[in-house]
């Protein structure tokens, strides 16, 4: 049996140790079963490891794939200069394709196209497969067989979310410039931060 400050302990040096965010089923895989760690006292753990550090330079969050440390979006502005290049800013042409796909998934890139009334550029689509915020789930039954985009775990762990339900309703959706600007704090914050993906120029 761990005792309680170990076990807080391990748990935040994995955490530190990760680029990604980690499950509970994956930090359960850190101990052995005769040191009898359940899955309630890792949660319970992370728990009190979220209390501890509220208020602090660094927060303990919960997204989609699991737990992470990053910074808090207060303090992303400072942090945000010792980056030797600021993150590239995503078009809006690429953030209204991601948006209409995370709210009326699964999309075909003709659907896309006629809702926004204009042509999707390939280098869009290739960038939001690349950065993992979608995936094809499938192909339509039809001439041609278009595929259908979705969004992935990938894309919720980057807005921050839980799941698709907790996406903001539409009317609530503030103008892309903000969007982009929270994307950056997010990629800041994280411990080990991601590649950001190249910048894609909107064709219109």
């Amino acid at each position: 049996m761990i005792e309680r400050e170990k076990l807080l302990c391990l748990l935040e040096a994995a955490l530190f140790s990760q680029a990604q965010p980690l499950s509970v089923e994956q930090l359960l895989t850190l101990f052995d079963l005769d040191e009898a760690v359940t899955a309630a006292q890792i949660e319970a753990a992370l728990a009190d490891l979220q209390t501890r550090y509220h208020g602090r330079g660094v927060e303990l969050v919960e997204v989609a794939s699991g737990y992470r440390f990053q910074v808090p979006r207060a303090y992303g502005p400072w942090v945000s200069r010792l980056q030797e290049e600021k993150p590239q800013r995503y078009s809006r042409a690429l953030l209204e394709t991601l948006a209409l796909i995370a709210y009326r998934q699964p999309m075909t890139r003709g659907d896309i196209e006629a809702i926004r009334g204009v042509a999707v550029s390939t280098q869009i689509l290739r960038t939001l497969l690349e950065r993992e915020w979608i995936r094809v789930a499938g192909h339509r039954d039809v001439p041609g067989r278009p595929a259908l985009y979705v969004t992935t775990r990938q894309f919720l762990d980057s807005f921050q979310l839980m799941r698709l339900a907790d996406l903001p309703p539409l009317s609530a959706l503030r103008d892309l410039d903000q969007i982009n600007a929270e994307l950056d704090l997010i990629e800041v914050g994280q411990a080990n931060s991601m590649n950001d993906a190249e910048e894609v120029s909107d064709d219109e």
